[in-house]
């Protein structure tokens, strides 16, 4: 039998704020474990969260970039769970109201709906010594600003879901909210992934594989997931709705838990922060400050500067260059 595949993605992007989004502690990278803590993202009890202005101004830039529709009345939900990297167990995210829904992105020859962007804190992470078979917890990163970036079941192989991936990337560092770097852990995606007869408009049970953080890593894990389940189902087997973690070493999925609805999670609004209410004079602001990004700068570079195609693309493929090129050519124009 032919397979279909269909992916959807989860992107969390770490914004670049130089603090967190409800306390003042340091969102730089590194640093002594435990160090860039406080009573607030650590949840003691007691302790209350402020909203970090900054953190709304990016995650509205990269809504209008995305061309998403603004929630001019939005709101924060608590979600419930418990997780040695989640130290008040649970997690402040937006669910009911996010601050963006209904956009698209044009890449790879493809349109990618974007269901939703909102706005959570990170969690701590987990450190796994396999020469003591030791877990241990750095809770530095604990209240880091997050947006969530959910897209359609869109995508139906490696390749699209690649060329989805540089276009964001793109976009996130000309808007200057995110450095993007997928090694330190500031891009990093889960791939929700079904497969199902070609031709079929049913969508089959998917699995979700987290928190990768490489191109390589995604193609690779996109294509043993798309295998392991065909093969699943042409024996006779059934796909169990869970959430897989992907060994880079192995080059395989393994189990890790049974993947939760949005019920599991038991939300309900947060109530340590007040409803967000966005005038249409500050995102009027926004919007007449966005960026021009690598496509019209391209298409500038071509118009007013005579450059081939070839060399506008390469020019305008990293912001770096990008800045660089500009302030050369400043001074020969000036």
């Amino acid at each position: 039998m032919n397979w279909e595949t269909v992916i959807g993605l989860e992107t969390h992007v770490e914004l670049a704020t130089k603090s967190k989004i409800f306390c003042a502690c340091t969102t730089a990278f590194g640093g002594a474990p435990n160090t860039h803590c406080c009573p607030v993202c650590t949840g003691m009890p007691g302790a209350l969260p402020v909203l970090n202005g900054k953190v709304v101004e990016y995650a509205v830039r990269a809504a209008l970039a995305l061309g998403c529709t603004v929630t001019r009345y939005s709101r924060f939900d608590r979600k419930n769970y418990f997780y040695p990297d989640l130290p008040k167990a649970y997690q402040i995210s937006q669910l009911y109201l996010p601050i963006g829904r209904d956009g698209a992105v044009e890449a790879g020859g493809r349109t990618v709906g974007i269901h939703e962007l909102h706005m959570e804190e990170d969690a701590g992470k987990l450190i796994h010594d396999p020469w003591t078979e030791q877990t241990k917890i750095d809770y530095n990163r604990c209240g880091v600003p997050l947006i969530e970036i959910v897209t359609e079941p869109d995508f139906r192989s490696a390749e699209e879901v690649i060329a989805y991936l540089e276009k964001l990337k793109s976009i996130l560092e000309y808007l200057g909210i995110s450095d993007c770097k997928m090694q330190e852990g500031s891009l990093r995606c889960d791939v929700n992934l079904s497969v199902r007869p070609a031709g079929s408009r049913e969508l089959g049970t998917r699995t979700e594989m987290k928190n990768l953080n490489s191109f390589k890593a995604i193609a690779r894990a996109i294509a043993y997931e798309a295998r392991r389940q065909a093969e699943l189902l042409e024996e006779g087997g059934r796909v169990v709705q869970e959430t897989r973690r992907w060994d880079d070493n192995k080059d395989a999925t393994f189990s890790m838990r049974s993947k939760e609805d949005a019920q599991d999670y038991r939300y309900f609004p947060e109530p340590d922060i007040p409803p967000l209410e966005l005038s249409e004079e500050y995102l009027e602001g926004l919007r007449a400050e966005q960026p021009e990004m690598a496509e019209e700068r391209k298409q500038r570079y071509q118009t007013q500067l005579g450059l081939p195609e070839y060399d506008a693309g390469i020019i305008t493929g990293q912001k770096a260059l990008v800045d660089f090129f500009e302030e050369v050519t400043a001074c020969l124009l000036y």
